[in-house]
């Protein structure tokens, strides 16, 4: 190359024109101040913990069951529905109405799966926000089933956003076993832009009814996930449990470590010593080093007053990349757990349920999602 052809014009279709030593010039300047990023997006991916960043929901996998894909502004999410032989969950543990696969916002994601493995029917492949109803002793109507013998199946139980599930043998429930799905009752499912509602219509022979309806909703103008709840009692017996959101925070997928930190209204007491990965410093629990494969975070945390709806305010945060989701409710706390793997990030929030033959309970969980 010669300095005649370097000097040639190079003309752009709005008019005007750079000499190619002019153009040159202005990639260098370009490249000048892209390099910095460049390298802090090296730094962001390399090192021991190193991982890739899910920045979008496209290419979302094990997409290919039944979804609803919402948009509301910036903020994107897919957004699985129940559906009893071709669903994406079709576990016995989790309420299928309305499972999070993935929420974007500003080229960030906040949810994904965390798992090593996928199967449909495994109890825990679920992604979140995953809502679990929760007996705290048992589940609804469990140990008055009779359980299997002699060659006969063994008695019903309830699991709202289930169904009716059979129980197996004489042991103890036990949320991770997958128990068959006797009734999964009626679903339906209506969408829009922003919205999916999906409600679950189920009788059962053994008194217990029910008309449960969620609501999932974006709100790009505020960054925010609404899920609103419904649950109306058909039966003749009352319905006594719980529900919590398990959440699955994974914030653009990154590994659990340093700069993670959840904070909370109140000061956590855990029911046993933290591992050393983690401290308490007053209302927040700081991750202080990387969690190892099976030697992950769990405890019940007391110290937040059950009487008080301002205690269900939870906020996850990772200051390393700028990200941090809250999730708050309208309904006071009445049990913690917090639980983390090296992929995910779970504070649980219990909501007690307690709905009469006849009447209606009624509760709304608030997601707010933050990026730089």
């Amino acid at each position: 190359m010669n300095d005649h052809t370097l000097r040639q014009s190079v003309r752009f279709p709005c008019g005007g024109s750079l000499t190619l030593w002019q153009t040159r010039g202005a990639l260098l300047a370009a490249a000048a101040l892209f390099l910095p990023f460049s390298f802090a997006m090296a730094q962001h991916s390399a090192g021991p913990n190193a991982f890739t960043p899910q920045t979008s929901c496209t290419n979302l996998p094990h997409a290919d069951h039944p979804k609803a894909e919402l948009r509301s502004g910036p903020l994107s999410a897919v957004v699985f529905l129940p559906d009893a032989q071709a669903g994406y969950y079709r576990g016995s543990r989790f309420d299928r109405s309305g499972l999070v696969g993935c929420l974007a916002l500003n080229g960030h994601t906040f949810f994904g799966e965390w798992f090593s493995r996928y199967d449909p029917e495994i109890s825990d492949a679920v992604t979140g926000p995953a809502e679990e109803f929760r007996h705290p002793t048992s589940e609804i109507g469990y140990d008055e089933a009779a359980p299997s013998a002699d060659g006969q199946p063994g008695g019903t139980f309830l699991k709202i956003g289930v169904g009716t599930l059979r129980r197996l043998d004489s042991r103890p429930y036990s949320f991770g076993r997958p128990y068959p799905v006797v009734d999964h009752g009626t679903w339906t499912v209506k969408t829009g832009t922003d919205f999916v509602t999906v409600r679950q219509v189920l009788s059962t022979a053994m008194g217990y009814g029910y008309v449960y309806e969620k609501t999932l909703r974006l709100d790009g103008n505020h960054h925010l996930l609404t899920l609103s709840h419904s649950l109306r009692n058909t039966g003749t017996r009352p319905l006594d449990t719980a529900v919590y959101n398990h959440d699955f925070f994974m914030l653009d997928g990154a590994p659990t470590g340093p700069g993670m930190e959840l904070h909370l209204p109140f000061t956590p007491v855990p029911d046993a010593p933290l591992p050393g990965s983690a401290t308490i410093d007053g209302t927040t629990i700081r991750i202080t080093a990387p969690l190892e494969p099976r030697h992950g975070l769990g405890a019940y945390l007391t110290g937040f007053d059950p009487t008080k709806v301002g205690d269900f305010d939870f906020t996850f945060t990772d200051k390393a990349h700028g990200l941090s989701v809250r999730e708050t409710a309208d309904t006071p706390l009445t049990k913690m757990y917090l639980w983390a793997t090296p992929k995910t990030v779970c504070p649980e929030g219990y909501i007690a349920i307690h709905v009469a033959p006849g009447a209606e309970q009624h509760w709304t969980l608030q997601y707010i999602f933050t990026t730089p």
